[in-house]
């Protein structure tokens, strides 16, 4: 189950929004941007999934999840995440992997990278690949706080691709360089 919803439940991270250029924050608000400077490399601590009816939280890629996201000064980034190992199929070498290996792998992960936007409150990433072929092209949005050295995104309500209950999803990132 926690396989299957991984990949659902990041699925739903956000709706899809508007795009607009990188170029145009510089213009529009530069200010708000420099509250919070999300340039660098960030780790993730959590991933949680709030059902917005019960109140009941999940964890999305286990206790323990894997995965860095990466802000560039030039306005990219790149995300890679990973289910705790637990929940992760490990093959003897890349040669044995086994087509239902394969697939449990891509059901415990995601990764995309693009173009970013920040306004200081809310940062949208604006995907141009992905492991997952239906985010390319899209805009996922991200509600963003700071907590001393760490980033906590929230995804805005969305039902689940699972179960299409509505829900939030949190994610925590502490900075490592």
């Amino acid at each position: 189950m926690l396989k299957k919803f991984c990949l659902g439940a990041v699925m739903a991270l956000a709706p899809l929004a508007e795009f607009t250029p990188v170029s145009a924050l510089a213009q529009t608000d530069q200010s708000a941007a420099s509250a919070i400077n999300l340039v660098g490399t960030y780790k993730l601590v959590s991933s949680t999934r709030k059902i917005l009816d019960t109140g009941e939280v999940s964890d999305t890629f286990g206790k323990q999840p894997g995965g860095y996201i990466v802000y560039t000064p030039n306005g990219r980034m790149l995300v890679l995440i990973v289910s705790d190992k637990s929940d992760r199929p490990a093959p003897e070498s890349g040669v044995a992997l086994t087509d239902e290996q394969s697939a449990s792998l891509l059901r415990t992960m995601a990764s995309y990278g693009g173009t970013y936007e920040f306004d200081g409150h809310t940062v949208k990433h604006h995907i141009d690949i992905s492991w997952n072929q239906a985010w390319t092209g899209t805009t996922q949005i991200r509600d963003v706080q700071k907590d001393g050295d760490k980033l906590i995104y929230t995804t805005r309500p969305a039902p689940g691709p699972i179960d299409g209950k509505m829900s939030v999803v949190t994610l925590v990132w502490q900075k490592v360089d």
